[in-house]
């Protein structure tokens, strides 16, 4: 199966989450879309598209009963009470069932509605791995033809995800090398100081270097 970056993920908390997404647009000189709400998780998101079929996303707990049921919205809320910032890092599969079979669990299905109306609907797995370690990605299929990087007009390049922590014995570690999954990143030793997990991401609009944190 195919692996490639699908996204980025900034988890705010629900008093910061408009003036989040209005510094991380203003840096990327691009839009925040409405992304709608994801009932399944009680998480709730705006989106904003990259180039090369990637997008960003600032996500947000709210106060309901499944942030506190699924992993997603656990990890998310588990973030937002520490002040919130650089979450996770996505990888797009197109066989989310090889995964399933390696880690002998189902995956979650996501479902979100804009706005408009559009339904977006995918499936997510390796999310316990993310909340244990935080430099872990973790695992998404789209099922729908809707896909947020196509929502808005995509003016940055993800260049470089700088992170704490270590390799762990997973192979994804070895095509991050290689460069196949089309990103680089900087990894750093973790100590107490500095958890592991995502520091910032440097990205490139036209000839300018962006780095958020």
């Amino acid at each position: 199966s195919q692996i490639k970056l699908d996204h980025v993920s900034y988890v705010s908390t629900q008093s910061e989450f408009s003036s989040t997404v209005n510094r991380i647009g203003s840096q990327l000189k691009t839009p925040f879309v409405d992304g709608g709400v994801h009932p399944r998780f009680g998480t709730r998101n705006f989106t904003a598209p990259l180039l090369n079929n990637q997008y960003v996303e600032v996500v947000c707990p709210m106060d309901h009963p499944s942030t506190d049921s699924t992993p997603f919205g656990r990890a998310v809320k588990a973030k937002s009470e520490i002040g919130g910032g650089w979450f996770a890092w996505v990888l797009r599969t197109t066989n989310i069932s090889e995964l399933e079979n390696l880690w002998q669990r189902k995956a979650a299905d996501g479902l979100r509605v804009l706005p408009d109306g559009k339904k977006l609907e995918w499936k997510q797995i390796g999310v316990l791995g993310t909340a244990v370690d935080a430099n872990r990605p973790f695992f998404v299929e789209w099922k729908s033809q809707n896909h947020p990087s196509s929502m808005g007009i995509a003016k940055a390049n993800l260049v470089n995800i700088f992170m704490n922590g270590s390799k762990n014995s997973e192979d994804y570690w070895n095509k991050i090398e290689s460069n196949q999954f089309g990103v680089k990143i900087d990894l750093q030793p973790n100590d107490v100081e500095n958890p592991s997990g995502i520091v910032k991401i440097e990205f490139q609009i036209g000839e300018n270097k962006v780095i958020v944190e």
